[in-house]
């Protein structure tokens, strides 16, 4: 079984960056990590930042990186992460995946973006394991990507390890407006409705994927993420480990968020 964490990665490259805003969030991440495997044998990396019509996994040998953040200092614009791809696996994940019926295409060309290696400097920083990114699909359904992550469980090495980065709070407005007891409110009992839906001792597999189906009626819930990419990487991740995980409560950017592991 692979071991699973779900990241909020902050905002665009700042964790690396020393900002204060995101000194809790950077410090979590790597406690974290801690609990993770020291060396896998590949890191497979669902982030927000990649979506695709249906899914796509990287397959290139050494993929670029994708600076696609805007604004911020030059340095943010030469940070180096020179892990490798691993194609061959991409391959053969793409193959037993379309053995259970669903379709992978292969980017040999996708570089890897922020919500890749933004998290994994500071998880990883020694950028010496292979990594595959797979895209989110453009639907941003949660039944499809549960099923999807149900299924790229059984297809990935023991060893591996599976991370999904995104963010458990994700309304850009919010971010840099005052934080009112309205909004911090509505902001808890949607974070409180995550820790339930991944924590929880009495909700089993089927009730989690009851629950995340119908994750944007939940209050809270479209004012947390008004667009839902950021959410739908721990969907695929909770859906991987099949079991539920342990809450890691943090603050960044002044807004009360989650990380979650497996």
């Amino acid at each position: 079984m692979s071991k699973v964490a779900f990241v909020s990665h902050g905002g665009g490259p700042m964790p690396v960056l020393g900002d204060p805003s995101h000194v809790q969030l950077v410090a979590t991440v790597k406690d974290l990590t801690q609990q993770l495997p020291k060396q896998p044998s590949v890191i497979v990396m669902i982030s927000a930042h990649w979506e695709t019509t249906g899914f796509e996994i990287t397959a290139g040998a050494t993929p670029d990186l994708i600076y696609d953040y805007y604004g911020f200092p030059e340095a943010s614009y030469q940070l180096q992460y020179p892990a490798p791809g691993a194609p061959q696996l991409a391959r053969d994940i793409a193959a037993k995946m379309e053995a259970q019926g669903t379709h992978i295409r292969l980017n040999e060309s996708r570089g890897f973006d922020h919500g890749m290696f933004i998290p994994l400097m500071l998880m990883y920083p020694d950028a010496n394991i292979p990594v595959l990114q797979i895209s989110l699909a453009s639907s941003l359904n949660p039944v499809q990507h549960w099923e999807f992550g149900e299924r790229l469980a059984k297809v990935l090495p023991e060893n591996a390890v599976v991370i999904g980065s995104g963010f458990s709070f994700h309304n850009m407005r919010t971010f840099f407006a005052p934080k009112t007891v309205q909004i911090n409110h509505d902001v808890h009992v949607f974070q409180k409705w995550l820790d339930d839906t991944v924590t929880r001792s009495d909700v089993n597999m089927a009730d989690a994927k009851a629950r995340w189906a119908k994750w944007s009626s939940v209050e809270g819930g479209r004012f947390c993420h008004p667009r839902e990419e950021h959410l739908i990487p721990l969907i695929v991740c909770h859906a991987v480990a099949q079991k539920q995980g342990q809450s890691i409560p943090f603050t960044a950017l002044d807004v009360e968020a989650r990380h979650f592991i497996w």
